[in-house]
């Protein structure tokens, strides 16, 4: 049984002028243990996608599926209470901003504490022992006297791993990090990264990495999923999207990154935006900007599953040339 099944996943946000689309019909399943990346511009559906597993998408977001399933059970359909037990216990997310996610009323022993007594049943002297087990097990110096600490006092790169010391303190079997290494230098994103291979594979959970960089997803991730427009387009091992990708977006992405453009004039760009609610193609999405682009491209697109492997595209691993205007 996987770990996290989503099948038919939409988020919707109706406004005066239309219904947005924020996820589109998202299915993928994940192991235990298991490390996937989910990676594409902004506003393809990344995070939201996974707010939406957490239960946290904001009136107006509607959220429906034909299940949301974790550890076998749909927490969808869950009630209100059942879910409040699973999240933040058995499934944690480490939220995109470390410096505005935490509250700046309280001190760092309090936050990490009051989720250790809510979910844990600790009291009140167990709980601040293992908030100091935590904070040293991330790299924090002298945990006692960060303990008293309010957010305001931290740095960037401490207050990210004060948030993900809050996430493993249940020991969690799944553990969601929303773009964690976002606004902290290159040295501190680096020991971050580390830190959470290091993490998931002491504590054996699944982890969902969320990122714009292909290169981060690609030294942590075994699967990848590459999201456009709000729709997934393409699903498959690390290794595998990176040698032979099979989706022109994820081709072109990868082109993007500046190491593959090593010696050239200029980085490759793609051309044209993400469309938005009012200007959503018929058939591939992202048609409109890619530069093979047929007259089937026009028609709804069909997911193609292989071994290991699942596509968005008519064409996909064909090389064909574009049509001629």
């Amino acid at each position: 049984m996987p770990l996290l099944d989503i099948a038919g996943l939409h988020v919707d946000f109706p406004s005066h002028q239309g219904v947005l689309q924020a996820v589109d019909d998202l299915s993928l399943r994940l192991e235990p243990g298991e490390v996937l990346g989910i990676v594409g511009e902004s506003g393809s559906g990344k995070s939201v996608s996974m707010m939406a597993l957490m239960g946290l998408i904001p009136f107006p977001g509607r959220v429906h599926a034909q299940h949301l399933r974790f550890g076998g059970q749909d927490i969808l359909a869950a009630s209100e209470s059942t879910r409040r037990s699973i999240v933040g216990k058995d499934i944690a997310m480490i939220f995109q901003d470390p410096m505005t996610s935490l509250n700046p009323c309280f001190t760092v022993e309090f936050q990490i504490t009051e989720t250790l007594r809510l979910h844990k049943g600790l009291t009140r002297k167990q709980a601040r022992m293992r908030a100091c087990e935590l904070l040293e097990q991330v790299g924090i110096a002298d945990p006692a006297k960060r303990l008293g600490a309010y957010p305001h006092q931290l740095s960037g790169g401490m207050s990210q791993r004060v948030m993900i010391a809050m996430a493993i303190a249940c020991q969690p079997k799944l553990l969601i990090a929303d773009e964690p290494t976002t606004a902290l230098d290159v040295t501190v994103q680096a020991q971050i990264l580390d830190l959470l291979a290091t993490l998931q594979k002491e504590h054996g959970m699944a982890m969902v990495l969320i990122s714009h960089n292909m290169g981060v997803v690609g030294e942590v991730a075994q699967r990848v999923a590459v999201m456009y427009a709000g729709q997934m387009v393409e699903l498959q091992s690390a290794q595998h999207i990176f040698d032979a990708p099979q989706h022109p977006y994820t081709q072109a992405l990868l082109q993007a990154m500046p190491e593959r453009s090593a010696g050239e004039a200029r980085l490759h760009t793609i051309a044209g935006m993400v469309p938005g609610m009012l200007d959503r193609p018929p058939g591939c999405l992202f048609a409109p900007r890619c530069s093979r682009a047929q007259p089937a491209c026009t028609t709804p697109v069909p997911i193609r599953s292989a071994l290991h492997l699942q596509v968005r595209c008519h064409f996909s691993g064909e090389t064909f040339e574009p049509s001629t205007p």
